[in-house]
């Protein structure tokens, strides 16, 4: 059962206990009202008013944050087919506690410093809805299993580098909380391996850290090669993450 003598409530509590986390500041949207629980070091919110599948999310011990997320859905606080995002467990155990459906392992990364200079980083540039149509050919072709798309409603801002006409590599602002958020970084097929996501990436970090101080990214743990560049860029912090959908 979920101790109720230490429940939190709000934004500002949830990021008080878990000293401003720059994940915690990223996954609570400004205008978000968590309830939240503090249970052996570990700290967990769910949004009460889910508008989707995401239910909340865990940071602290494993263990503990195990043994709070198997609290909120023995007391009802998460449903089935919701996802959070815990600390990296392992696989077994989650679907053996939770049913768990799917779970995704992958990486919060972190810099607040602007990234050493890359070539071609002066040619990134943001982009308008004129470009959306080009942005949807790229992704489709480049990238066509992100989340991050033209019509989707949380982007905030669309950057992109061109060559000539073409729009060869873009990527989405999904800034939501009190940190930037890198999103959908894509370069053309027939374009990769020329440091154009290097310069996306390093020209994005730098047009976000003049309005926050940290700017985050998430990437899959198996895409070594992603995690190789954003680190040699600073994206040096790091959060183990497992997101898992309850079955």
């Amino acid at each position: 059962m979920i101790d109720r003598d230490r429940e939190l409530t709000g934004r500002a509590a949830v990021l008080a206990a878990t000293d401003h986390h720059p994940f915690v500041r990223h996954a609570l949207r400004r205008d978000d009202r968590p309830r939240a629980w503090v249970r052996d070091g570990a700290v967990a919110w769910v949004f009460p008013m889910a508008e989707n599948d995401r239910a909340g999310g865990v940071v602290g011990p494993v263990d503990a944050a195990v043994e709070l997320v198997a609290a909120l859905v023995a007391d009802g606080a998460v449903r089935p087919g919701q996802y959070l995002q815990l600390p990296r467990a392992d696989r077994s155990l989650l679907v053996g506690r939770f049913g768990a459906t799917r779970v995704d392992d992958w990486e919060f990364l972190w810099t607040a410093t602007g990234p050493s200079r890359q070539s071609g980083q002066e040619r990134v540039v943001r982009l308008g809805p004129a470009d959306h149509p080009a942005l949807s050919a790229l992704i489709d072709d480049a990238f066509p299993t992100t989340s991050s798309r033209p019509e989707d409603a949380t982007v905030v801002d669309w950057y992109g580098i061109r060559d000539a006409d073409r729009l060869v590599a873009c990527g989405a602002d999904r800034s939501r909380g009190d940190i930037g958020f890198l999103a959908g970084l894509t370069v053309a097929r027939d374009r990769r391996g020329r440091g154009l996501g290097a310069a996306l990436t390093a020209g994005m970090t730098r047009a976000l850290l003049t309005r926050y101080d940290h700017v985050g990214l998430g990437v899959y743990a198996d895409n070594l090669a992603a995690l190789r560049l954003y680190r040699r860029l600073g994206f040096t912090g790091t959060l183990r993450r497992s997101s898992v959908w309850l079955g």
